[in-house]
């Protein structure tokens, strides 16, 4: 009778046993998933010097109390550096070395084949496609992205010149280039600017060519009107707010 009950016993911690050792096996694998993020810390007490050849000798408490220096989880994240490879709205066009968030990178960009790492390899790529655009046929060329910008910017604006009536001249391309920067905020080299061939010597509506990159040509509506001082130009607006204000 007691051995019987003794062999039950037996089994019984027995498969109690192996079930401890699964669920901790289950527990341990858990615990061992690798933390992405990293804790700073620093002991309270400093330990002393020991003597040469020996370990330093810790205190059983006081050495073990540390203090948080820094957590790596509310830290902020760098950006990560990527060069694209097509155009992405509100980033660049193809070539283009950004900077932008992990999570868009990692998520986005990459999976897609919207950009690549920026690697020696890749960057000498591109560099040698620019190359190539900027250097080669005028039919080969491709617009740039920033390119393509300007091209839309232009069509949709209109310049105005003010120019001296009391003096007689003609205006010149290096004139018209300071008024685009002025007036438009765009840089025009003067050889990227085609004005009519009769010489503008007084007010009137005019136009001018404007090629952008060596690829695409925009024809830019020019208004040519008589220099006023600022002073006047606010006083004439009185006026017209004036005018209007009697009028209805």
């Amino acid at each position: 009778m007691w051995a019987v009950a003794s062999s039950r016993f037996v089994l019984q911690s027995c498969w109690n046993l192996t079930n401890l050792k699964s669920s901790l096996s289950r527990i341990q694998n858990l615990s061992q998933t690798a933390c992405k993020n990293t804790v700073i810390v620093e002991r309270c007490w400093k330990v002393p010097l020991s003597k040469e050849g020996k370990p330093p000798r810790l205190h059983p408490r006081r050495h073990r109390v540390y203090r948080l220096v820094e957590d790596t989880k509310h830290k902020p994240q760098d950006k990560m550096e990527l060069i694209l490879t097509q155009t992405v709205p509100k980033l660049g066009g193809r070539g283009d070395t950004v900077f932008v968030k992990t999570s868009l990178g990692r998520n986005k960009l990459l999976p897609q084949g919207l950009a690549v790492y920026p690697s020696q390899e890749n960057k000498d790529m591109f560099a040698e496609e620019i190359r190539q655009l900027r250097e080669g046929r005028p039919e080969d060329r491709v617009q740039t992205r920033t390119g393509q910008l300007t091209v839309e910017f232009l069509k949709k604006t209109q310049l105005e010149v003010a120019m001296h009536t009391s003096i007689q001249y003609s205006l010149t391309k290096e004139i018209v280039c300071r008024q685009f920067l002025r007036r438009l905020g765009v840089v025009v080299p003067t050889h990227a600017l085609a004005l009519p061939d009769e010489p503008i010597t007084g007010p009137g509506e005019y136009w001018c060519n404007v090629t952008v990159n060596g690829v695409d040509t925009v024809r830019v509506p020019m208004s040519v009107v008589p220099f006023a001082e600022p002073s006047q130009k606010m006083l004439m607006k009185k006026q017209e707010k004036q005018m209007q204000s009697d009028t209805e």
